[in-house]
Formats: structure tokens, sequence, C-alpha cells
């Protein structure tokens, strides 16, 4: 049975109020008030109760042409959401249902009940489908099976590996048959939580001396697989550490985002031809047909404890801009999730 709601209700949302140049501000976001639409035939109106910011939004709020559209301005920004449904239109998402969606940055969401899928809840907590059961999750998967693909006893480096992807990259790596997983990430904090929390053997702290130094040092004989979140200096080091038939999942590049001139490229890009090193990127929206398999792994792996997560919460959606400048800003360790209601 379907249910239409008839009360009158209001939303706040985060708009995008300017494009920034370099760094984004809290003056580039605007916080509205707005009605929100009864859900017509085929549609859902869900309260959200959990938002997801990644760093990849930085590059939406620019005007510029790439692999997804850029926000609108003077219009709610986008992004992974769950909620519960309070009005249905549509059989095949009744009220009650949790659901996940792409409506986020806003308390309450109407939209058609085929883009949004329902999420089981009986043993992992609905937010779970925005972080590890989520895009970065199935990220860090489909990044270490498929695009650098893992094999038994291999040494696999990860930057950004507090973060999002690279916490649940590292711990996969393991499952996969690494060797020895090697993690890198900002500042004293995060190093000690990538081999106490998610499982790394060696932590790179890269702001107490150069990467390539410490990579170097702490893979003296290379390595098989990096997992590339930051670019810059960090992939000059991976290249220079990579061992001949080594392979490369780019996967962000956040060194860059905020950049104003063309980032400079690593300096040592021959050796890819020398060391015949693949280096190929990674969009999860190409690999959305393999969630029911990466699902399957990792409930499992969740279940008998061998995959971890840590969240960063903010709470209320006006602290939503907080939050993702706060990724940007490597403020987070696991996944950065702003709490609505």
């Amino acid at each position: 049975m379907t249910t239409v709601s008839h009360a009158l209700r209001t939303s706040r949302e985060i708009h995008l109020a300017s494009r920034p140049t370099g760094t984004p501000t809290a003056g580039n976001f605007r916080l509205v008030q707005a009605e929100v639409p009864e859900p017509g035939p085929g549609q859902i109106l869900v309260r959200n109760t959990w938002m997801t910011v990644d760093p990849y939004m930085r590059g939406r709020m620019d005007d510029a042409a790439s692999y997804i559209p850029p926000f609108a301005l003077d219009a709610p920004l986008e992004g992974s959401a769950v909620g519960e449904v309070v009005a249905s239109r549509a059989d095949a998402v009744p009220v009650g249902a949790t659901v996940s969606h792409f409506l986020g940055w806003r308390e309450y969401a109407v939209l058609d009940a085929d883009r949004a899928t329902v999420v089981d809840t009986r043993r992992v907590p609905a937010r779970a489908h925005l972080g590890v059961l989520g895009t970065p999750g199935l990220t860090a998967y489909v990044a270490l099976t498929d695009t650098a693909p893992v094999k038994p006893g291999d040494t696999v480096y990860v930057s950004a590996a507090a973060g999002a992807v690279g916490s649940v990259a590292g711990q996969i790596a393991r499952r996969l048959g690494a060797a020895t997983v090697i993690g890198s990430a900002g500042g004293p904090v995060k190093a000690r939580a990538l081999t106490e929390d998610f499982g790394f053997d060696i932590a790179l702290d890269y702001k107490a001396a150069p990467i390539g130094e410490q990579l170097a040092e702490a893979a003296p004989e290379g390595i098989d697989v990096y997992i590339d979140g930051v670019g810059g200096d960090h992939l000059e080091a991976a290249i220079d550490a990579l061992r001949v038939g080594g392979r490369v999942a780019a996967v962000g590049a956040i060194s860059g985002y905020n950049a104003t001139e063309p980032a400079p490229g690593p300096r040592n890009l021959y050796e890819i031809v020398t060391k015949r090193l693949s280096l190929r990127g990674v969009l999860v929206s190409d690999h959305y047909h393999r969630f029911p398999e990466y699902l399957d792994r990792a409930s499992e792996w969740l279940a008998d404890g061998t995959l971890r997560t840590r969240e960063t919460v903010l709470d209320g959606i006006e602290r939503a801009p907080e939050a993702l400048l706060g990724v940007l800003d490597g403020a987070n360790t696991g996944k950065m999730l702003v709490r609505l209601g």
C-alpha cells in the first residue's frame, strides 16, 4: 500500500552560493529553508538521517568539465545520504523503509523510487552504507581486485590511508594476500590509527619527513601495488619504490584539489617505461555492477571482525560545509559523516 503525507514540511538545505578560487570557505555555502513538495506518482519522501561529504565534491564546486556535472549555483548540493521513507507513492518502497540515495545536503528529499536503494539495517547501521559498504568501500575493493590487483605475497602501499577509501583498502589488501601493507597519513595520531585500528604493518607520517625517504626506508626492496589518493610527491615516491611490473590504482589526487595552477607532475615518469608499470584511474561509477559481490564479501569481513571502521561525525545540516572543508584539510579519520535530525 502506498501512503501520502499531507502535512506541510520545510527542509533546511545547503546551497552553493558561489564558486571558490583555491581553497573553499564557509562563504561559498548558504543554509536555506525550503518547502518540501509532496511526492508524485512513483516517488518517495525521505527524511535524511545521515549524509556524506567526499573529496570529489571539491571538483564539482568548479564550473569545469569533468566526469560528473558541476554543482549548480543557488541550488542544493548533491551527494550520498541514507534516511527513512516517511511518505510513498511507490509500491516497491513502503513507508518505514531505510534507503540510500544521492540527494544529500538537505533534511528531506523527494525522488523517484527507482533512484533509491532499500538497505538492510539488521546487521549493520544505515550509515555503513555511506562508508565501508558504500562507494568508498567499493572503490577500495575494485582498486585492489581489478585496477591494481593484489597477488599473494605483495607489498602494498596506500596513501591517504586514514581516510574512507584508504583505511578500507589496507585491510582488503591483507585479505587478498598482501604480505606487507604500508600506509601514509598526516600527523602522529592518524599514523597510530593505521597500525592500531586498521591493521597496517607500517605507518608513515608524511608531515614528519619527506615521503620518498620514508617509503624507501619502509620498503627497501620495493613495493608491488600502490593505491594513490594523494598524487604529487606521494605518486612520485611510489613510482620510485615500485618494482618491475608494479601496479598503481589512482583513486584521487587530493593534494591538488585546491590548486589554482596545474600541479607539477612526478619527475620520474620515465620509470613507468623502464619498470613496465601499469597506472590506471578508478571511477567507482564504472563498477556499480560489482556492488552485490562486494557487499557479500565485505559483510562477511565485518561480521568476523577483520574489517574495522572509524568515523568522524559532525551533527546538523548546518555543519555540512564544515565537514567538507574538514575532509579537504585532512580533519577526518575514517569516513566523514554528517548526522541529520
